[in-house]
């Protein structure tokens, strides 16, 4: 039987930096280039043990306020001769995408990260999603989700986890980055997996169960539908 052309295809969601990559030594190597070009002090261990949040949030660390915005600039104009080369997949990062794709899904990207930079680490590794949205953060990460009509997504932080639920999406989370396993549970995923290495089991699954239960009720489960509100940060992550 042909597929319904009318039913929206299973989405998935996943995080970029510390879910799909480690970007930790780019971000790194980006971070010491901006230090030694400006002559200020910046603590690339430190900065890089909390990936996450937005570039502002981790600039204010470091340079009045006035400037953040300038050296962020800077940053995202340095990032691709210094980040990407560092820059490798987390171990099931690809395998984690084509299940999505291999089950007649569609993968998505959606990160804080400054969009065209996204777009370069992807390409440089291989990793080939259906569609790429960036500079979303926590909450805002929703507005994305829902435009694709995510059911799913992936993430290693806690606001991965809130931009799921604002969505009304599955929260899977994996300890793969600044969170641990309890405070990614704590923090309201609805899955924990060790690593992206379990994804495609877990998602052969999520897929069956999802597809048993559109069969029963006659309805399809492999979009979500939000009910929360969120807010569009448009403050580009590293």
């Amino acid at each position: 039987m042909a597929p319904d052309p009318s039913t929206p295809p299973l989405t998935i969601g996943f995080d970029l930096d510390m879910t799909l990559i480690d970007s930790r030594p780019g971000i790194h190597a980006a971070f010491t280039a901006l230090s030694a070009e400006t002559g200020v002090w910046i603590d690339a261990d430190l900065a890089v043990s909390r990936l996450g949040p937005p570039l502002d949030q981790e600039l204010a660390h470091w340079f009045p306020e006035k400037h953040i915005q300038a050296m962020g600039d800077r940053y995202r104009e340095l990032y691709p001769d210094y980040a990407i080369a560092p820059t490798k997949a987390l171990p099931g990062a690809r395998e984690a995408v084509a299940a999505v794709q291999g089950v007649g899904g569609r993968a998505i990207v959606v990160t804080a990260k400054h969009e065209p930079n996204a777009r370069l680490h992807l390409a440089h590794l291989g990793i080939a999603p259906d569609a790429v949205i960036g500079w979303l953060w926590a909450e805002g990460k929703a507005l994305a989700l829902r435009e694709y009509g995510a059911s799913v997504y992936v993430g290693d932080h806690l606001g991965d986890i809130r931009g799921a639920r604002t969505a009304g999406a599955l929260a899977v989370a994996v300890p793969t980055g600044p969170c641990s396993r309890a405070e990614l549970h704590d923090g309201g995923a609805d899955v924990v997996l060790d690593d992206l290495l379990a994804f495609p089991d877990w998602l052969r699954a999520y897929a069956e169960a999802a597809g048993r239960a559109s069969s029963d009720s006659g309805t399809d489960s492999g979009s979500g539908s939000g009910s929360g509100s969120g807010t569009h940060d448009v403050t580009p992550g590293l």
